[in-house]
């Protein structure tokens, strides 16, 4: 049985929380009423995992057991009913379309897109933002990886140059939901003024204190999607532990899977 509630509020979105035996996830309002789109954001629950990675952990990176995670992405696999692929996530730029023609593109990947059918596009992260990108008119789905160092680099304007190049996509069809992820009163960064350009130092909350979220927000927008097309969930993984794993406040963590699929 699926229970559903209202998990957080930002402005005019609210995510929904879903739970099926033990393993819960978010989904976003946004997306809800686009036919044949599948997608999860799933928390820490119900898994197998131990220690720090406790208990549904999809990384493999972090030093979990491969076969205990092995077996937390075989429950995500069930709950969703799609295999699942990913990339190896680098904090870098680089995206790659499925069906790949090359299988090694994946060992350096921080998005994936398709128009395929029945295929889980999946992003690992603690912290990190997991972006959705749906265009409901061309049938094309993107999983977009993206840390601070995927703002500094843009990933999100590049994601959206992808999809307009390669699959056809405009800008003001495509919706975007954003994941739970690092919160401006976590966001500390000390070393700021080397690490970020300068239009991002007027997100700054506090002093060393930056808005990620909104820094997103702006970089979706001045790439021509539509303001009322985002949905960032708003809700901080640094502060919210019963929940949500988080490198940045434990450093031996777990990582959650957030995933995007097109099933009919």
């Amino acid at each position: 049985m699926i229970q559903e509630s209202v998990f957080g509020i930002i402005k005019d979105f609210s995510m929904i929380k879903k739970k099926r035996n033990a393993i819960e996830w978010l989904e976003f309002e946004i997306l809800q009423d686009i036919p044949g789109i599948t997608h999860a954001i799933f928390l820490k629950h119900g898994g197998v995992s131990e220690g720090p990675y406790f208990s549904l952990n999809a990384g493999t990176t972090s030093g979990d057991d491969p076969w205990l995670v092995g077996r937390n992405r075989e429950k995500i696999r069930e709950i969703l009913g799609v295999p699942l692929i990913m990339g190896k996530m680098s904090h870098g730029t680089n995206i790659s379309f499925i069906p790949l023609e090359n299988l090694d593109l994946l060992e350096n990947c921080d998005g994936v897109i398709t128009k395929q059918k029945n295929m889980g596009l999946m992003i690992t992260h603690a912290d990190c933002q997991a972006a959705f990108f749906v265009d409901p008119c061309r049938r094309v789905i993107a999983n977009i990886h993206c840390g601070w160092r995927g703002n500094v680099q843009n990933i999100y304007a590049k994601a959206i140059d992808y999809l307009q190049k390669k699959m056809g996509c405009h800008p003001e069809d495509l919706l975007v939901g954003i994941s739970p992820s690092l919160g401006p009163d976590a966001a500390q960064f000390i070393n700021f003024e080397a690490e970020f350009p300068k239009e991002f130092w007027d997100f700054q909350i506090k002093p060393m204190y930056f808005n990620l979220w909104e820094i997103s927000r702006m970089q979706l927008i001045d790439a021509g999607i539509l303001p009322h097309h985002i949905e960032i969930a708003g809700i901080c993984t640094y502060s919210h532990p019963e929940d949500f794993f988080s490198y940045r406040r434990e450093k031996l963590s777990g990582r959650h899977a957030s995933v995007i699929a097109i099933k009919t």
